[in-house]
């Protein structure tokens, strides 16, 4: 059979990581939410701010639904900002709402790995999703029909592990961008990107957990390396 107990060996630290992960950012998110910004300034006004400094007057910043749904639509020129972050003059929101702003920044100057990830989404939606059905199927009916059909799921989920990958330079990026910008544009002092650093880092380790958990998944049993 395909199946391999000790994968669960190899795969259980890569998911505490990720749960730690949620753990921290969930914990420094809440901290931070609590602590006012020295100006007063929302996440909304500080992303406006810094996105018409940096010549993207055209980049509109909308609210959405959701807990900690921020992110950069790099197809609309769209930054969307979760109703915690949009309307709240925290650390925590000013934190957040500049580091989406680096990503519309990455897009207007072209920055590879943006470009990258934003070209495998299409394939990551369909392979996360037909992925795992596959390699399960594969698992399991490996005795009739060999592994061919459990490989081919293994490739198609694989474009979720690089695609996690290419995500870490990206969100590493945007929030280096972040931390600089807040000072450069007046929105924050520098004592007080210390806070915004323990967010920004605690949403990083997230990032790393993911990828450590997509290559997990895709690491092959004793049966493929022989």
């Amino acid at each position: 059979m395909f199946f391999n107990p000790l994968y669960f060996l190899f795969a259980l630290p890569a998911l505490v990581l990720g749960l730690y992960a949620q753990f921290k950012v969930k914990s420094a998110f809440n901290h931070y939410s609590r602590v006012r910004s020295g100006t007063g300034v929302t996440g909304a006004s500080a992303a406006r701010k810094i996105l018409d400094a940096n010549g993207l007057a055209h980049v509109d910043v909308e609210r959405v639904g959701g807990f900690l749904s921020d992110h950069y639509d790099p197809r609309s020129k769209t930054l969307r900002l979760s109703p915690q972050v949009y309307d709240s003059p925290s650390l925590a929101a000013v934190g957040v709402a500049a580091h989406e702003a680096g990503h519309a920044l990455q897009d207007q100057q072209h920055y590879g790995p943006l470009k990258l990830r934003s070209a495998m989404v299409p394939t990551v939606q369909i392979g996360s999703f037909l992925g795992p059905i596959i390699f399960l199927a594969g698992m399991f009916l490996s005795g009739f029909v060999g592994n061919t059909i459990a490989w081919l799921g293994l490739i198609i989920f694989g474009a979720t592990a690089v695609f996690a990958l290419v995500t870490l330079p990206v969100e590493f990026n945007a929030s280096k961008r972040a931390k600089q910008l807040l000072v450069t544009e007046g929105v924050l002092v520098p004592q007080e990107v210390q806070g915004v650093n323990k967010v920004l880092d605690a949403a990083a380790l997230t990032y790393v957990a993911a990828a450590i958990q997509a290559v997990g998944y895709c690491r092959p049993g004793p049966r493929e390396q022989r």
